[in-house]
């Protein structure tokens, strides 16, 4: 049975899309995908620049192909939401293994694309598109009802800049808006999304990943190296370590 998601994704809108991404990425290569995240793939990400200004769109197959002669992958537009309950605790969740993009590592609590398609989402001030979408895929993939992640609810801190090839295959490259949430909420997980969730205290944090049987995601991996435990730190007191100003590049 096609579910809404999939109706939504097969829309006339995306039907351009779809074509760009049968001559992009070899048949061969996605027919043995899950059918949920390979009509995922129809989706239209914001193509930037390195000063993240919008230069297009095109679908998210195109955006985190790995193109077989340079080994580049086009400049697109993300954010990861990091999600901490009242006590300090911070969600992560183990990506499954119908994901077409690192499946089978840990990252955390979401991240994923604004999409060209809802205009809202292309809604730069204040954030507020981005702040949208992160709302619409932590109901998706966690099952967070709407009411209790508003777009208000989410602080967002900066913005990181990096690359990963990935498999080869499938990789990434975007200019990623860091979001933070703390919040108890209700989550209800869709596992062709997310096969493992977590919530990990601060103290614990080297022995706790230690302990996981599988990778971080790059991002994530990039993120804990460089920020995340300073800010975890200061959770009561995010706003001074904002800055919209630069973009953070590794």
């Amino acid at each position: 049975m096609i579910t809404a998601l999939a109706r939504r994704i097969c829309a006339q809108p995306l039907r351009t899309a779809c074509r760009s991404y049968v001559s992009f990425a070899p048949a061969s290569e996605t027919k043995q995908l899950d059918e949920l995240q390979r009509l995922a793939l129809e989706e239209q990400c914001i193509l930037v620049n390195e000063n993240d200004q919008v230069i297009g769109h095109t679908s998210k197959a195109d955006c985190h192909r790995v193109h077989p002669q340079n080994k580049e992958v086009k400049l697109h537009r993300a954010f990861s939401v990091f999600l901490f309950n009242t006590k300090g605790e911070m969600l992560v969740q183990k990506r499954s293994d119908h994901k077409i993009t690192f499946p089978n590592t840990y990252t955390n609590a979401c991240c994923s694309h604004p999409l060209y398609e809802i205009e809202v989402e292309r809604d730069e001030l204040n954030c507020f598109g981005i702040r949208k979408a992160a709302q619409r895929r932590l109901n998706y993939e966690l099952g967070i009802p709407t009411n209790q992640i508003r777009p208000e609810n989410f602080h967002y801190l900066t913005r990181i800049h990096y690359a990963n090839t990935g498999d080869g295959v499938w990789g990434e490259h975007e200019i990623d808006y860091i979001l933070f949430l703390q919040k108890d909420v209700d989550i209800k997980p869709n596992m062709n999304e997310v096969s493992d969730v977590r919530f990990v205290k601060r103290q614990n944090i080297d022995e706790e990943i230690s302990k996981f049987d599988a990778p971080l995601t790059p991002w994530f991996k990039l993120i804990l190296k460089n920020h995340l435990l300073l800010w975890w730190d200061n959770l009561h007191q995010l706003k001074k370590f904002e800055d919209h100003k630069n973009i953070h590049r590794y």
